[in-house]
């Protein structure tokens, strides 16, 4: 790199102006999103950006635009993060932010709200059954079992990081596995459980933009892709290249931008695929559109197969930090 172009660089990072990392917050995901928060922090000051971190659950953000913030890189995960609320209150204090806005990110978290816009757009996702907190003691086990077979998913509705979610192998499981979601959210997901590849694929960018990363396929020990195993363990394999054929590769990433666009999601994402193992139907799982950045994350990980790092996908991910809604003249 020349001088004119060092120099132009450096312009570029400080047009960037005061930068606050969003991280910690209130969810139940508030550990996870720490360890993403400082990977991007110090990713962003090691960029040369004015980078601080800003954690929402210590500090009021009307502080952000009192204290001359000027954008904001959202390292929250779950409630309150990654759910529309921050993004609705940055559309407000009028602070470009990372990621999708208001109503994508509302809808993408929720994951019953997902798969009735998938399914409408004629996008494939497993059948499912919405059940409330108040059905646990009437609901039908059996019925339940009927519509989607065994084993079957049990999730909260609006948790990520597989907390609260349950492989039930039994019928006489599935109530405990009910009560368990329950405990972490109002809407309880039960889901035909596809058995196959588990593969999951990164979208950068906006609309017809919008571009696929490499898929990375995920072998957990024993099939179970849990909390545990996603940040505190290195048991489970994560493969990029994939070892997909390029044919099925090329579909699982076409499959994921349409169900990226049909959200109306902007920024970044990270869509969850299963794969027919008999079949080899893919079936979308569910979208995170404020993905992991800690050191066992796959975005980094897939962008990095695709020769950017990870401070350069940090610093191309808060350029694209925007608004929903812009002052415009009455």
């Amino acid at each position: 790199m020349n001088q004119q172009d060092m120099q132009q660089a450096q312009q570029n990072l400080a047009d960037l102006g005061k930068v606050a990392v969003l991280m910690g917050g209130r969810s139940a995901e508030r550990e996870v999103s720490l360890m993403s928060g400082q990977g991007v922090l110090q990713a962003l000051v090691d960029a040369g950006v004015n980078a601080q971190a800003f954690d929402p659950a210590q500090r009021d953000l009307s502080e952000l635009k009192r204290d001359g913030f000027t954008r904001c890189f959202i390292a929250l995960h779950g409630r309150y993060g990654e759910d529309g609320t921050v993004q609705g209150a940055l559309e407000l204090l009028g602070v470009p932010y990372t990621g999708s806005g208001v109503m994508a990110s509302s809808m993408a978290m929720d994951k019953v709200m997902t798969k009735r816009v998938w399914q409408a757009e004629g996008l494939p996702t497993p059948r499912h059954v919405l059940v409330h907190p108040s059905q646990i003691d009437t609901v039908s086990a059996q019925d339940l079992v009927a519509k989607l077979g065994l084993p079957l998913i049990v999730k909260p509705a609006r948790e990520g990081s597989s907390i609260g979610v349950t492989k039930v192998q039994h019928t006489q499981d599935l109530r405990a596995a009910l009560l368990a979601a329950a405990a972490c959210d109002h809407d309880i997901l039960c889901e035909q459980c596809i058995v196959g590849d588990e593969v999951t694929c990164p979208v950068l960018g906006a609309g017809d933009e919008a571009r696929a990363l490499p898929v990375i396929r995920i072998v957990a020990p024993d099939g179970n892709y849990d909390y545990q195993n996603k940040y505190f363990t290195d048991d489970t394999q994560y493969l990029v290249p994939s070892g997909l054929s390029a044919t099925e590769e090329a579909a699982i990433q076409a499959l994921v931008v349409k169900a990226y666009q049909v959200l109306g999601c902007r920024g970044w994402g990270r869509i969850d695929v299963m794969i027919d193992g008999a079949t080899r139907q893919p079936y979308l799982l569910e979208i995170n559109t404020s993905p992991g950045m800690t050191s066992h994350s796959l975005v980094p990980m897939s962008a990095a197969a695709d020769g950017m790092d990870y401070q350069a996908l940090c610093v191309h991910l808060l350029a694209d930090a925007a608004l929903d809604y812009r002052e415009s003249a009455p």
